[in-house]
């Protein structure tokens, strides 16, 4: 019987992070800029012929074997899996159940800020899509992710890791007003592109965060039109597109500087953006050589990316290590959410 496989790439958040999140995105508009890596959110299909539902989530030691019904009770654990089996059934496969096995894994922990959740909900998609013959173009896999997680689930957060997974490369993403999502697939030069990733250095804290407490927070601040966090939303927009020209024109001294101001101001959105902890590992990782820094993500822990000059980086690599963290090795990757046929 054959095995369905699919993979979806993992992404660096490098500017306008928390504008895609609503109501900001639907009321102002939101610009988003990131980049795919080469880690994974990995799913393998396996169909059954036993009325047995069996979600194996290998990465976080979780496992559940159901009855294969119409619809899953929504519950845990992988309480996400049995969401993405409901809307599959309800939309694509006329109610009927369907019996497999659904094994999945991720190169990086959720809470990282590598958009690991929603990066495994396109993966997952893109397996079912597979197996069931559909025709899902990346909008649609993308889109579909995002009224799983956030319409029907109702987990907080944004809309730009679905849109990312999905496309793959360098994205700038507008967002809104209402459900408006437009990808602007970036054409970075193959040399830039070179020494922005040799120039970047991916660093895991080991700290794991509530991303959706911090977001949480920020939806609530982001509505008070005095607020430093409103404020901070609209600079996040515009250093998005000053990242994307200087990135463009590979100006990275320019894309160094913004970077920098733009943590600053990602700090104004939401307590617990940063901590005391973080920020030492901040400021060190400055110290040692390093050009500008900030939290991939929401913030409050997960992956740090630095932008260090390459002739400084073992410095630097010296100096993180001192923290008890993780340097991971990366190449930026423009591919997207992919599915294959394995016999």
């Amino acid at each position: 019987m054959p095995i369905y496989r699919s993979r979806a790439p993992l992404r660096l958040g490098l500017a306008g992070g928390g504008t895609d999140v609503s109501p900001f995105s639907n009321t102002h508009g939101g610009f988003v800029l990131n980049a795919t890596i080469d880690l994974y959110a990995q799913a393998i299909l396996e169909p059954l012929n036993d009325g047995r539902i069996v979600f194996a989530a290998e990465d976080r030691e979780e496992n559940v074997v159901l009855e294969a019904e119409p619809i899953l009770l929504d519950d845990d654990p992988l309480r996400l899996h049995r969401g993405i089996y409901n809307r599959i059934v309800k939309e694509f496969n006329n109610g009927y159940p369907l019996s497999f096995k659904l094994t999945t894994f991720a190169d990086a922990p959720a809470g990282s800020g590598l958009g690991t959740s929603s990066t495994m909900v396109v993966c997952i998609i893109q397996a079912f899509s597979e197996w069931l013959g559909l025709s899902l173009g990346e909008y649609d896999i993308a889109h579909l992710a995002f009224e799983i997680e956030r319409e029907e689930l109702l987990l907080t957060g944004g809309k730009q890791d679905q849109y990312a997974a999905a496309f793959g490369g360098f994205n700038f993403i507008e967002f809104g007003p209402g459900n408006r999502v437009l990808v602007n697939p970036l054409r970075i030069k193959e040399d830039i592109r070179n020494e922005l990733e040799a120039s970047t250095i991916l660093y895991y804290t080991g700290q794991s965060r509530d991303s959706a407490k911090i977001i949480e927070q920020q939806i609530l601040s982001s509505q008070d039109k005095e607020s430093r966090s409103l404020n901070a939303m609209f600079a996040l927009k515009q250093d998005a597109i000053k990242i994307k020209e200087a990135v463009l024109r590979g100006d990275l001294a320019v894309y160094a500087d913004i970077l920098r101001q733009s943590w600053e101001a990602k700090k104004n959105l939401a307590k617990g953006v940063s901590n005391s902890e973080l920020d030492m590992i901040f400021e060190n990782a400055l110290k040692s050589g390093a050009l500008a820094g900030k939290l991939s993500g929401a913030g409050g822990g997960g992956f740090f990316m630095f932008f260090v000059p390459p002739a400084k980086r073992m410095r630097v690599l010296r100096e993180l290590r001192k923290h008890g963290g993780e340097v991971m090795n990366f190449h930026f990757t423009s591919i997207g959410s992919q599915s294959w046929v394995q016999y």
